[in-house]
């Protein structure tokens, strides 16, 4: 079983930037389609960011399209979330998750595995 763990964030001011991590154990994290949620407070945990398991696809939600970047080193079993540009409303807590099936899911219930979070605070 793989789990997860994030680290990474901060808080930061507008503009600036910060660079998240999410470290797996196990054997099989190069199978998984790798993705990034955030959870501001009183909304839904919604989608930021996916990657497929070679890296060949990648999907962002339009608020981030252009600031965030998302990567993985397979053999290190990690995914990276590099944000640049952070605004206030980015502020939220950051999930990292996996999922073993095709393609990148859009909505929570696609995804088996789940981080703990690590917060994320930008100041205006």
């Amino acid at each position: 079983q793989v789990q997860l763990v994030e680290s990474g964030g901060g808080l930061v001011q507008a503009g600036g930037s910060l660079r998240l991590s999410c470290t797996a154990s196990g054997r099989t994290f190069s199978t998984y389609t790798m993705g990034w949620f955030r959870q501001a407070p009183g909304k839904e945990r919604e989608f930021v960011a996916g990657i497929s398991s070679r890296a060949g696809t990648l999907d962002y939600a339009d608020s981030v399209k252009g600031r965030f970047t998302i990567s993985r080193d397979n053999a290190k079993n990690t995914e990276y979330l590099q944000m640049n540009s952070l605004k206030p409303e980015d502020t939220a807590v950051y999930y990292c998750t996996a999922r073993s099936g095709w393609g990148i899911g859009l909505m929570t219930g696609d995804y088996e595995l789940w981080g703990q979070g690590t917060q994320v605070t930008v100041s205006s």
